[in-house]
């Protein structure tokens, strides 16, 4: 099929049911998205998407046939078909009957189209039969459709088709499908018509009743003088010619009610040379097929013509309709247009390598001489085929439309040339600009993972972006134990896979609980709670992250022991300011003492625990979390302080915290919640929205009781940036001095410098050359001074 069909089926489905479910379809289908109107297609395509249509909206194939049907009409009248498909009767049936007609001059542009055939008859009741012949099968229903939508639009009626019969055509050498609808007319008469007809009936009453009173009046006067009467007698006679014309044209039409009679001369007054001349392709042949009279072109082009009583079926075969060569076949379909061509071994020598000739006209039954007209004209397309075939623009008559149609084909053949060629470029071009936004949504990802989505929004648009005060977050620290003992004993890439194998965990829940990730150095991973965008469950968000942390951890085996390996988390919360510093690869950095003592949180926690800072409890107290205290410890830079340990959520399952699906029992349904999920649960909700993690398996977002905007950060703060100052361990050359000064601690000191590690710079990146002889990793953080 043309391309032309298939975009009419993806116009349907997007008009009807939305561009989400075309995709969804031809992604089931395997289909492309785009067609060319001029380019042929696999019968196949149509049919997987006719066959996943149904599949998809769960319906029979008929239903969508038939709604396809009536689609595939007001298609064709929006591309430009409309006044040719008014133009074909003056009624349904005078529609039908020319059909074939109209695909035989389609067939000029769509030079490979294999339309289906029609025949119509007329029943004495009024109704009609249809007769579809078809090669390709199942496709029947489209009819009804068409034929539905014509009625309705063209000839204001409503129809109903039914399949009577539905057999296997042995007549027909092609076209096998024979598939016989049965249609009854109802005529839909509008309330317009109605109304003048009740006045006219009207008026005419009231015309009767004055000629009745009219003449009870007169009746016993005497009578009047004679020019008097001769006047009467006029105006009767006049009256009694209006009378006449009334009965011969019926009221509204214009339309003669007595029967059109042709008059026929006697004798034909045209000798057969003038004839054979005028119409030079036209031929006779009898009954057993036998040529008795042919036209001066077809015999110089098919010699053997020119010896009367020839076979005809000898030197032609049939082509449209695809029926064998009997004058009963032929009888049969007499309504329909036949191409004949002729057979290349019957052909002069000339002709050999030439394309066969082939003739389009009508078959014409002469029943007096028991003999048929075939009256044709050669079937071109272009100049083209013109030239192909030997033959010139004068060996066609002058009458014959086909000069001009050749003509006018060629301009048109030139401009679908130049509509194919626009709309491979239009395709190439939406194919680029998909693949345009394909890469555009991969640069913003990547950068949306580097910077918060509306600070990143703000750069990409070159504003400058102001520095903003969150009075409240919690912020987590977490580092690896024993680290530089792994680091020492074991080879860079084994590392390498450690911390990948940690931090795609990590990263998956930071989807689950949306908290933000602010950076990772080393084995050291740093995440915000209500930052940067400000929420009230920040405290909840960062505690849940934790446990799943914990959690988590023991999927990831230590390269030296083989067993899993331990974390140290510390949490605290209190108000930061929170900016973006730096041209070349900026970062969005926190800066104050609430990250400096969430960081001593961290350095003084003990492994696989969570070591909470006393505004952290109280944030977490009645919130279903269960905590115990550690006692007043000295914390280094803070003096005494009393820290809690976080032991876990008695409002939520594991599941809920790592974001897993688990499958309720004996329902088939994936959920967060196991099948025993009881309704003292509520705090802790898992919603909807699902994504895919980078370890690919499906992560499911925890619910909180409050809602993320995409609200900037409160009151930018430009002044506090020039007193803040971005400490960072990227001088690797650093004395352990300066490092006190920036938040960094060695491992034994407390401090973030980590003597004998792996070798890798700021975020993973390689170290400068000095660094390579010292082996040590320093963590960035930012602190306020």
């Amino acid at each position: 099929m043309y391309g032309f069909i298939n975009t009419c089926l993806k116009s349907l489905v997007m008009d009807k049911f939305g561009e989400e479910t075309w995709t969804k379809l031809r992604e089931q289908a395997g289909v492309q998205d785009t067609f060319m109107t001029y380019e042929v297609y696999q019968d196949e395509i149509t049919l997987r998407l006719v066959a996943e249509a149904c599949r998809l909206l769960d319906v029979e194939a008929s239903v969508v046939l038939r709604q396809f049907g009536e689609y595939f009409f007001e298609f064709c009248k929006r591309s430009g078909y409309a006044h040719m498909l008014r133009t074909l009767g003056a009624n349904l049936f005078e529609f039908m009957e020319n059909l074939d007609a109209l695909h035989g001059y389609l067939s000029l542009s769509y030079k490979e189209m294999n339309a289906p055939s029609f025949r119509v008859e007329k029943n004495h009741d009024g109704s009609m039969l249809l007769h579809y012949y078809s090669d390709r099968r199942g496709l029947c229903h489209i009819v009804p459709g068409i034929i539905g939508a014509v009625a309705k639009d063209f000839f204001s009626s409503r129809i109903e088709m039914e399949i009577v019969n539905q057999m296997e055509e042995v007549e027909r050498t092609g076209k096998k499908e024979h598939v016989v609808f049965l249609i009854t007319h109802h005529t839909a008469i509008s309330d317009k018509i109605n109304s003048r007809n009740i006045n006219t009936t009207s008026a005419s009453k009231l015309t009767q009743a004055s000629e009745r009173r009219h003449h009870t009046e007169h009746s016993n006067k005497q009578e009047m003088e004679k020019p008097r009467q001769t006047k009467k007698h006029m105006c009767a006679t006049r009256r009694n010619h209006w009378e006449t014309v009334r009965g011969l044209v019926q009221l509204g039409k214009g339309k003669l009610l007595r029967g059109f009679e042709p008059v026929f001369p006697e004798e034909l007054c045209v000798d057969l040379k003038t004839f054979c001349t005028a119409f030079p392709f036209h031929i006779v042949f009898d009954e057993e097929l036998r040529v008795r009279q042919a036209g001066v072109t077809v015999q110089r082009i098919v010699p053997g013509l020119q010896t009367m009583g020839i076979q005809l079926d000898q030197y032609f075969t049939i082509l449209h309709p695809e029926v064998t060569f009997t004058i009963a076949s032929i009888r049969k379909f007499i309504n329909s247009h036949f191409v004949l061509q002729t057979l290349r071994d019957m052909m002069p020598e000339s002709w050999r390598d030439a394309p066969m000739l082939q003739l389009r006209g009508q078959m014409l039954w002469m029943a007096s001489m028991g003999c048929m007209l075939y009256q044709a004209s050669p079937l071109l397309r272009s100049l083209q085929e013109l030239e192909e075939r030997r033959m010139y623009l004068s060996d066609i008559a002058p009458h014959d439309a086909t000069r001009h149609l050749i003509l006018l084909n060629q301009q048109r053949l030139a401009e679908m040339e130049l509509s194919s060629q626009l709309e491979r470029k239009k395709e190439q071009l939406r194919q680029l600009s998909q693949h345009l936004e394909q890469e555009k949504q991969k640069t913003d990802n990547l950068l949306y993972a580097m910077l918060p989505k509306h600070v990143a929004n703000q750069l990409k648009e070159g504003k400058r972006v102001d520095a903003g005060e969150f009075k409240e977050c919690t912020i987590l620290f977490s580092d690896v134990v024993t680290f530089t003992t792994i680091c020492s004993q074991c080879e860079p890439i084994q590392i390498v896979n450690m911390l990948n194998s940690m931090y795609l965990r990590f990263d998956r829940l930071t989807t689950v609980h949306n908290v933000y990730k602010v950076e990772t150095i080393g084995d050291a991973y740093m995440v915000v709670g209500g930052v940067p965008i400000p929420v009230s469950s920040h405290a909840q968000r960062v505690a849940n992250f934790a446990l799943g942390m914990i959690m988590a951890i023991k999927e990831v085996t230590n390269p030296v022991t083989g067993g899993p390996i331990q974390i140290r988390v510390g949490l605290h919360s209190g108000p930061v300011l929170a900016g973006v510093v730096g041209e070349k690869m900026p970062r969005y950095c926190l800066f104050g003492d609430t990250v400096n003592t969430a960081s001593r949180m961290e350095s003084h926690g003990l492994p696989d625990k969570i070591h909470l800072s006393p505004t952290v409890y109280h944030a977490l107290q009645e919130k279903g979390f269960q905590m115990e205290e550690r006692g007043e410890i000295e914390v280094k830079g803070k003096g005494r302080m009393r820290t809690y340990f976080l032991l876990k959520n008695l409002r939520a399952l594991n599941a809920e915290i790592l974001g897993h699906l688990v499958r309720e029992a004996g329902s088939g349904q994936e959920s967060v919640c196991s099948s025993d999920c009881s309704d003292e649960l509520p705090s802790f909700r898992s919603s909807v929205q699902a994504v895919q993690s980078d370890d690919r398996r499906l992560t499911v977002a925890m619910c909180y009781g409050d809602n993320l905007t995409e609200d900037k950060p409160s009151a930018p703060l430009t002044e506090a940036l020039t007193s803040a100052k971005c400490l960072t361990g990227s001088r690797w050359d650093q004395k352990r001095s300066e490092s006190l000064q920036s938040g960094c601690r060695s491992e034994n000191e407390d401090f973030d410098v980590k003597e004998d590690a792996v070798r890798c710079g700021p975020d993973g990146a390689e170290p400068p050359p000095a660094a390579h002889n010292k082996r040590h990793v320093c963590s960035r953080f930012c602190v306020l001074v």
